[in-house]
């Protein structure tokens, strides 16, 4: 990975000495050129486009800042990061601009070969920070702990904060964290702020939460600008009230106790048969029934109920076991009419499973219902 021109290329547009740039996988910067850019902006990343087209997101260097510092805050301080993520996402972006500001130098890992516990471990073992942090997915946690060779657990063990962000974390793999007495912070976020903005479920000093409807607003100095060349979209998640910057999410979800708990995307809400159903809610169940490792649950239309649940699963699990815990669960509307075992969810290049792939999976195997088949409401398949 080109490193060091990465560093020097945020470093100098963080400091408003550069222009503004945006990192490819390989870190290579490209200056960003375009009379659309917010004033400030120093970088430009794109959104995953795990459930449609990739935005691309300006991000201010005081977002940044502001971000840095109050992740420094909440862990206990400055430390060495190992980037295990592309530095085109904002995940591995961050780990860069968090080095920055701290005055570290990250350790990489290769991941020329794809993320793999070796390549892990070996960047790992290089470190030489007293406080040491990284950030990864959740498949790449569930990767290296299922890893045969015991070095990858031990590199684990060593890390003072692990950041886990980016998708739902199933309990089974928490659990084995657990057991493992891994220092975990489950992050919440996006790259419209700056990455994660709520550690744990509750939000970095300066960060802001409301709610419109169930849908979650952050608010903030980490709050990027909005999209670059796209007025209209940046109008429709992006406002600024009383001197502070807001981002809509697509999320809904609630705080208890002082703690958010997200339930899900407001677009993975599915009505089937009149009755709303809730697909992360779904997705959970099936991933507490033994043998499922992962879930991930999709919409299939269908021209007698509107909408059908359907899951693609990893895992030993029979349908009948699936649809039997989620029924007593959840009941009978939330029972996925369609399930696709697989070897392992279909991935976009940052570890997030993709959704667009799952979706279209789902709904090429379908097997519809013929019209007049008729089922009495609530009574699952």
């Amino acid at each position: 990975m080109e490193l060091a021109a990465a560093l020097g290329a945020l470093s100098a547009a963080m400091a408003g000495q550069g222009p503004a740039i945006e990192l490819a996988a390989d870190g290579t910067p490209n200056p960003v050129a375009s009379g659309g850019l917010a004033p400030g902006t120093a970088a430009v990343v794109r959104t995953s486009g795990s459930t449609g087209t990739p935005k691309a997101t300006m991000l201010g260097a005081e977002a940044l800042a502001a971000s840095a510092r109050a992740t420094a805050q909440r862990l206990g301080g400055e430390g060495q990061w190992l980037l295990a993520l592309g530095p085109n996402y904002v995940a591995g972006l961050q780990v860069l601009a968090r080095s920055i500001h701290a005055g570290t130098r990250p350790e990489v890992m290769d991941l020329s070969a794809g993320f793999t516990p070796e390549a892990f471990t070996e960047a790992a073992d290089r470190m030489t920070g007293r406080f040491r942090i990284t950030s990864l997915v959740p498949t790449q946690l569930h990767r290296l702990l299922e890893s045969p060779s015991q070095g990858a657990v031990k590199a684990l063990c060593r890390f003072d904060a692990i950041l886990l962000g980016g998708a739902r974390l199933p309990d089974s793999l928490r659990a084995a964290a657990a057991r493992h007495a891994l220092k975990i912070v489950q992050t919440y976020g996006m790259s419209e702020t700056c990455g994660g903005c709520v550690y744990d479920g509750v939000p970095l000093d300066g960060v802001r939460l409301a709610f419109d409807q169930g849908r979650i607003l952050i608010g903030g100095d980490v709050v990027a600008a909005g999209y670059l060349d796209n007025p209209e979209l940046t109008a429709a998640h992006f406002h600024r009230a009383e001197g502070t910057r807001w981002f809509r999410t697509s999320d809904l979800g609630a705080v208890h106790d002082g703690v958010l708990s997200v339930s899900g995307r407001a677009d993975d809400v599915l009505i089937t048969g009149g009755v709303k159903v809730s697909a992360a809610a779904v997705a959970a169940a099936i991933e507490a029934v033994p043998g499922v490792r992962a879930a991930l649950v999709a919409g299939i239309d269908n021209p007698e109920w509107g909408t059908q649940v359907g899951a693609a699963v990893v895992g030993t699990a029979t349908e009948d076991e699936i649809r039997s815990h989620v029924r007593r669960e959840l009941g009978g509307p939330a029972t996925p009419r369609h399930i696709v075992t697989l070897d392992a969810l279909p991935l976009l290049e940052n570890g997030k499973p993709d959704r667009l792939a799952v979706a279209e999976l789902l709904k090429s195997t379908a097997d519809v219902a013929p019209a007049g088949r008729r089922r009495p409401p609530g009574a699952g398949e």
